[in-house]
């Protein structure tokens, strides 16, 4: 009689009980992860941050037909939805990158602001070189698209630089104030380059407020300002583009000013607006779609769709601020703080500008006006402010007063 000492190679496979297969496991896995990731994130500030660009895309729509029209050549002409259609565009790709970066672990998005950041400094060495010229700046990089530099510099300069001044945690006797300065001037020198000085104001202003919040001794600081306010008149009288700008704010200008324009544009729709497409003061602007989108909007929506577009602002900012009171890590605090005041910085800038209370920067509006890499930039931004503000909800921290921080006795 033959026997069989096991099992035939025909026999099948039944999985153990309890066991899942290995695609399940990966679908499991990712639900999971997004479940985490919702959970941890700053809704209200996502909210925030997605109100503003869909009212960009709304202002946008109604500024491209004066931008189109004043582009438009006897060979080209471009239709009215030209800068609407390519904005829609570049937002789609700008909220996929949004949200990529906001999934990534605080430690990475780190990392990653670093090396962008190494990366971005070397392409402005890169742009006196090859760089294009437009309007008399040469700002750009034309690799295949028109490449920035300097906007996606901000995301990264802001984290390089909590990176920098947090080391002073491990080791006090480090000299933070001394590297964070250095970085702000080699950044700075190779924007004026370019020039651009309305971005070297913003970096140097997100520096500032960085270097006092890490609790750096203030009389090392107010010297350091001192020299900041020398720089200052010293481009006055070295860089011609400036004081032209700065000699008009302050002389009133004409009638025919890019600022004068704007303002007289933001008031010619009252307080509810002349209609989507009815506007007819913005056909005189310049960048109607990009610098002076806010007057657009005044124009054609309205003062009080402005000042609702001011409240997103502050809210945005406040709330960061907010969820900051209960952090421990300096990193985090330094970096959510300088990726916010950078936001808003260039914000209430614009904002200013379209006011006639600041002389003219050549700055957008953040998350509102028509950008192709700029507006993937300010995504990436936002996402790492996402991903370093993610919390545990159920981890118990403990909170700050003003007794901790000596105000109170």
């Amino acid at each position: 009689m033959t026997q069989f000492s096991g099992i035939s190679d025909h026999t099948p496979f039944v999985p153990r009980a309890g066991a899942v297969p290995a695609g399940l496991r990966l679908k499991r896995n990712r639900r999971h992860e997004l479940a985490v990731w919702w959970r941890e994130i700053d809704r209200v500030l996502l909210f925030l941050v997605l109100s503003l660009m869909a009212l960009g895309a709304a202002a946008v729509a109604a500024a491209s037909p004066a931008s189109a029209r004043r582009l438009s050549t006897s060979a080209i002409r471009l239709d009215d939805l030209h800068f609407f259609v390519l904005h829609i565009r570049w937002q789609i790709i700008g909220l996929v990158t949004m949200f990529a970066a906001s999934t990534l672990p605080k430690e990475t998005a780190r990392r990653a602001g670093i090396m962008l950041g190494f990366g971005m400094i070397f392409a402005l060495m890169l742009v006196p070189v090859i760089g294009t010229n437009v309007n008399g700046a040469k700002r750009w990089l034309n690799l295949g698209i028109s490449l920035q530099p300097s906007e996606f510099l901000k995301p990264a300069y802001a984290i390089a630089m909590a990176w920098v001044l947090s080391w002073r945690v491990r080791d006090p006797g480090l000299p933070v104030l001394w590297i964070a300065t250095g970085m702000m001037g080699l950044v700075s020198f190779l924007l004026m380059l370019q020039p651009d000085f309305g971005s070297t104001v913003l970096f140097a202003g997100v520096w500032f407020v960085l270097v006092l919040l890490s609790g750096l001794p203030v009389k090392q600081i107010s010297l350091l300002g001192a020299g900041g306010v020398v720089g200052v008149v010293a481009t006055y009288f070295l860089y011609d583009n400036a004081r032209h700008r700065i000699d008009n704010f302050l002389g009133g200008g004409t009638a025919y000013d890019q600022v004068d324009l704007a303002s007289r544009t933001i008031s010619s729709g009252g307080w509810t607006g002349s209609g989507l497409w009815l506007g007819t003061r913005k056909l005189s602007l310049p960048e109607a779609h990009t610098d002076y989108i806010f007057s657009v909007i005044g124009e054609e929506f309205g003062l009080l769709v402005c000042g609702l577009i001011v409240l997103l602002y502050l809210a945005l900012v406040t709330r960061v601020l907010l969820r900051l009171v209960e952090e421990e890590d300096l990193f985090t605090v330094l970096a959510a703080t300088g990726l916010t005041a950078q936001l808003g910085g260039q914000a209430f800038i614009n904002i200013l500008v379209n006011l006639q209370l600041f002389p003219s920067k050549g700055m957008t509006l953040p998350l509102i006006s028509y950008g192709g890499s700029s507006t993937v930039a300010l995504c990436l931004g936002v996402g790492f402010l996402l991903a370093i503000t993610r919390r545990n909800p159920y981890l118990q921290r403990e909170r700050f007063t003003l007794r901790d921080a000596g105000v109170l006795k």
